[in-house]
């Protein structure tokens, strides 16, 4: 099954969050391994765009809540079965 946002094709999970963001999910997470020269200036990025933008967040969690929503089968979780005990009984008398 193939699942669009508008006219882009979300493949996995990190294709939604960035539709929904309309930046790439690493300016907000981060990557492994950055410097923290890099770091500085994803976050300087990140600032500016919350600036321009102050309602984003709240924009941000109406879209991921039609997005789960719409798309119930992300959060297909099967509940793990646990096996049973079993007692062994114990042959003898109690000392």
């Amino acid at each position: 099954m193939r699942t669009y946002i508008g006219h882009q094709q979300a493949i996995s999970a990190a294709d939604f969050a960035e539709i929904a963001l309309g930046t790439p999910v690493e300016l907000w997470l981060g990557v492994e391994g950055e410097s923290d020269e890099e770091r500085t200036a994803r976050e300087d990025a990140a600032r500016d765009i919350l600036a321009d933008n102050p309602h984003f967040p709240d924009d941000l969690v109406r879209i991921a809540a039609q997005v789960i929503e719409e798309n119930p089968d992300l959060f297909d979780v099967v509940p793990l079965v646990r096996p049973a005990r079993r007692r062994t009984a114990r042959k003898g008398a109690a000392a």
